[in-house]
C-alpha cells in the first residue's frame, strides 16, 4: 500500500512560483510512474506532468516550459516547480502514484493564482 501526501499548495499572484512535494508512505517498490493531475472547478480531472522510474517526463501542453516534475526514490518524495503561474493554473493538485493496475491517489491540495 503507498499512501502520497501533497504539500506546498497556497496563494500566489500570477507570475508567481510555487513547488509542490508529494512524499509516499510505504513501500514505492514496483512504482513505475509518478505524476501531478489537477482539477478546477466544473472540469474534469486532467494530468499536468509524469515522470518515470527512469526519468522520462511527460507535460500538458499548457504547462510545458514553466513547470517542471521531478522524484526523488530515495526519500520516496515527487515534486512540481511551477514558474510563470497565470489564473488558469488554479486548481486541486493530486499526486498519483503507478503499480501496474493501481493507482494510488494523494488527498489534493489547493492552488489558487490570483491576477
Amino acid at each position: 500500500q503507498v499512501q502520497p501526501v501533497e504539500s506546498g499548495g497556497g496563494l500566489v499572484q500570477a507570475g508567481g512560483s510555487l513547488r509542490l512535494s508529494c512524499a509516499c508512505s510505504g513501500s514505492i517498490f514496483s512504482i513505475r510512474t509518478m505524476g501531478w493531475y489537477r482539477q478546477a472547478p466544473g472540469k474534469q480531472r486532467e494530468l499536468v506532468a509524469a515522470i518515470t522510474t527512469g526519468g522520462s517526463t511527460n507535460y500538458a501542453d499548457s504547462v510545458k516550459g514553466r513547470f517542471t516534475v521531478s522524484r526523488d526514490n530515495a526519500k520516496k518524495t515527487l515534486y512540481l516547480q511551477m514558474n510563470s503561474l497565470k489564473p488558469e493554473d488554479t486548481a486541486v493538485y493530486y499526486c498519483n502514484a503507478e503499480r501496474g493496475p493501481v493507482y494510488y491517489w494523494g488527498q489534493g491540495t489547493q492552488v489558487t493564482v490570483s491576477s
